[in-house]
């Protein structure tokens, strides 16, 4: 019986090879997408998720804001006073570094100096060397196995020497795997702390020499609780740093790093987990669409098949034998699909994953956990797609069904139908909603009036800051450069902050304030609008005065509206007493993720470390290699990099661009397949009005007005799906909004356009089969009658 099931079955999808391609075309789509979905949702979720993590936590500040460095007094201080701690670790990161091998210079990402503690809360799988002692020593160097092959080919790394940033000759103790792409810090170098010992002892004291990339991180022993170590931390500040009140030192789990926003200086920018569950949301609503995809095609396919059931039954078949056979043709249509879409997914995820820009590798499918996932969601699919067609065609009447082909109470579930297909559009409307709200939203982040000029801007490290004056003159005489101005760094990469206070202006407890050190061209160059006062000028060494440009923020934090009120104001910053000498307007020196903080600019040379160079457009790339020449001949043992600013800004929103990039294209795969099922739903209606079309015509029905027939009832359809879409996607776009302190407001237009894009996409594919049942020669409609 099974085998005549089997037989029975691709003989059927044989003689109707058109409606299995839709069906399977669909399914694949569906599937694919859904399993990309499921890797890519899997993956953020379980960042930082390895065998301790559920006892590591990453000590943070909060004094005014949530700040992940602190300082490198800190850890020693608690290993002292806690020793019920597992461990206590600290680490220096920097995001990149030049390299020597040889004759050989690199310039590589993920850099840090960790102590060496640090290998016994951090798992690593160790390829040579010994975790216990690799960090022990200074100039110890650990590689990850990808930067051990780059630097040494298939030769033996162990005990050979590389030179860092000119400064240490590092010694390889050991090697270790690759890690994962999901952790909240990435590294490829690991060099010993003990290597830089002498150089921050003055930071090992001071509680509030908080460095950037200073993390600090404490392993609890199993089964204790970290609020004992919380309770603890008040006397612990007393007792080292006599600090009583409005700090606190909150213990993060290493878990939530990748999706508390709160915290500035972050490696990776954090991202939130509504983003994930909503973009696991959109996979269940891709797979329900394919589903419903696959009802309406089966139904309209049961017309052809109403004689098939009727003869059957005449014969003696059971309404259980018939829905076991549909089921199994299901069955079968659902399990080529499926290996085609997990061959989809696969050659996607392979091939295609940078334009997601995700890290993810293509034998993650083989893993048990996605082997029973795809297994459970065959099973999904195959109950949901299949047990409502295989009831409708099992319950046909043998003698409706034998006289002239027509199935009665079958049109009865028209509605039904109709209910799918406002569904399939309503999803679709939810998803273009979505698409088009994201859109604007990165098209705010990109285009949004920043306060500074942007364009044509590159940025370039200075090595040795005594020579920077030799490098403006050498620039200056190339007729590529327009301007030229050396910082700390440019609008929107980080800046060193400070405490301030004005108790003549009632601001007595400390507050923060990011501190930019800039020369005498930065505001004409990057275009900062002065609203009162001077400039920042240039000012001799020996100058001990104070003097600051500020921006708005700062001066309204004072109570002063008024900009011109504010020149010659005082206040304390670090201690130090100073002066107001100019405001600037407003300027964005961090992401839109955060709210414009207070911003201090002041003129000292010794911290200089970047040189910024307006250039012209005309010739751009032969102007930056005459700028890399003019640089490599002062700083011959380095290596010559630059960026754009304009990109530095992008690479602040690369998680919301993985968001957009993905609801473009889950979006267009949800709305094809709502398109195939749409195109199942006109078939069926053509073929139930087949007669009705044929009389039209006789009577003179031009053709455009059997397409207005037809196209009518799912206009409607439309409409309904629409006002079902709007609220939802109304509200679903507007908490993600809230994700940002700088985001659009949705307005009607984006509903506007959602709808008329459905209406659009919707006409396209009834006018098709419209035109053709408007085409079809009346006479072959009514040779029947």
């Amino acid at each position: 019986m099974i085998k005549s099931y089997v037989i029975i079955a691709f003989r059927s999808i044989r003689r109707n090879l058109s409606y299995a391609f839709l069906n399977v075309f669909g399914l694949t789509l569906g599937i694919a997408a859904c399993l990309v979905i499921f890797l890519v949702v899997r993956n953020e979720l379980n960042y930082d998720n390895y065998a301790k993590a559920d006892r590591t936590y990453r000590v943070t500040l909060n004094a005014i804001d949530f700040n992940s460095n602190v300082s490198l007094a800190i850890a020693p201080k608690m290993r002292n006073d806690f020793p019920e701690l597992e461990q206590v670790t600290q680490v220096m990161y920097r995001k990149e570094v030049m390299v020597k091998v040889d004759n050989n210079r690199f310039r590589d990402n993920d850099f840090a100096f960790a102590d060496e503690h640090f290998t016994s809360v951090f798992d690593f799988s160790w390829i040579a060397g010994d975790s216990k002692t690799a960090l022990n020593e200074p100039n110890a160097i650990v590689l990850t196995e990808t930067l051990a092959r780059k630097y040494f080919g298939n030769a033996n790394p162990m005990g050979r020497v590389i030179n860092i940033e000119n400064q240490f000759n590092a010694k390889v103790t050991g090697v270790i795997q690759d890690l994962p792409g999901n952790r909240s810090l990435p590294l490829q170098m690991i060099m010993s702390l003990e290597t830089i010992k002498s150089q921050i002892k003055n930071n090992m004291d001071n509680f509030w020499n908080i460095g950037g990339g200073f993390f600090t991180f404490i392993l609890l022993p199993p089964n204790s609780s970290i609020k004992n170590i919380q309770s603890k931390i008040p006397a612990f500040l007393r007792k080292n740093w006599s600090i009583e009140k409005d700090v606190r030192l909150p213990m993060q789990p290493i878990k939530d790093i990748h999706f508390d926003q709160r915290y500035i200086n972050n490696v990776i920018t954090p991202t939130s987990k509504s983003t994930y569950y909503a973009l696991f949301g959109v996979a269940m609503l891709i797979i329900i669409t394919a589903c419903i995809n696959f009802i309406n095609l089966a139904t309209a396919q049961a017309i052809k098949r109403s004689k098939e059931v009727g003869v059957r039954k005449v014969l003696g078949a059971m309404r259980s034998q018939l829905i076991t056979q549909f089921m199994g043709e299901t069955t079968v249509l659902v399990l080529v699909a499926l290996i085609l879409g997990i061959g989809a997914a696969a050659l996607f995820l392979t091939g295609a994953g940078t334009w997601l820009n995700i890290n993810i590798d293509a034998r993650q499918l083989q893993e048990p956990m996605v082997i029973g996932v795809i297994a459970a969601l065959a099973v999904v699919i195959i109950l949901l797609s299949g047990l409502y067609p295989s009831f409708v065609l099992s319950a046909f009447q043998p003698v409706s069904s034998l006289k002239s082909g027509s199935i009665g109470g079958f049109a009865r579930g028209f509605t039904l139908r109709k209910g799918l297909v406002v569904s399939q559009f309503a999803i679709s409307q939810i998803l273009i909603v979505g698409t088009l709200v994201v859109a604007n939203q990165m098209d705010y982040f990109e285009n949004r009036d920043l306060g500074f000029n942007k364009d044509a801007v590159i940025s370039i490290a200075i090595p040795d800051g005594s020579k920077s004056e030799v490098l403006r003159q050498q620039l200056a005489n190339n007729p590529g450069v327009q301007q030229i101005s050396f910082s700390s760094g440019a609008p929107s990469y980080a800046n060193s902050a400070a405490g301030f206070s004005a108790p003549a202006y009632g601001v007595t407890k400390d507050d923060v304030t990011n501190v930019m050190f800039v020369d005498e061209n930065y505001t004409d160059m990057f275009g900062l609008n002065m609203l009162a006062g001077e400039k920042i000028r240039r000012v001799p060494k020996t100058d001990t005065v104070l003097k600051f440009v500020v921006n708005e923020t700062l001066v309204h934090k004072l109570g002063i509206m008024d900009p011109r009120k504010a020149i010659g104001a005082h206040f304390t910053i670090n201690g130090r007493d100073a002066t107001i000498m100019g405001v600037v307007h407003d300027f964005q020196e961090e992401s839109k993720h955060k709210k414009i903080r207070a911003c201090v600019l002041l003129f000292q040379a010794q911290y200089f470390y970047t040189a910024c160079v307006k250039i012209q457009p005309a010739a751009m790339t032969k102007t930056i290699d005459n700028i890399g020449k003019s640089w490599s001949k002062l700083f011959p043992d380095n290596l010559f990099q630059y960026e754009f600013l304009d990109e530095h800004i992008a690479s602040f929103y690369t998680q919301e661009q993985k968001v957009y990039t993905a609801f473009k294209l889950f979006a267009g795969i949800a709305i094809l397949i709502g398109c195939l099922g749409l195109y199942g739903l006109i078939a069926f209606a053509a073929a139930q009005r087949t007669k009705e079309v044929g009389i039209r015509k006789v009577l003179g029905a031009p053709i455009m007005s059997i397409v207005g027939l037809f196209s009518k009832e799912f206009i409607i359809l439309i409409t309904v799906a629409f006002f079902i879409a709007a609220p939802v996607g109304y509200y679903a776009m507007h908490s993600w909004l809230q994700n940002y302190a700088y985001h659009i407001n949705i307005t009607a237009g984006i509903f506007v356009v959602s709808i008329a894009a459905s209406v659009i996409i919707a006409m396209i594919t009834i006018s098709y089969q419209a035109i053709k049942a408007a085409l079809v020669n009346p006479v072959k409609s009514l040779r029947s009658e």
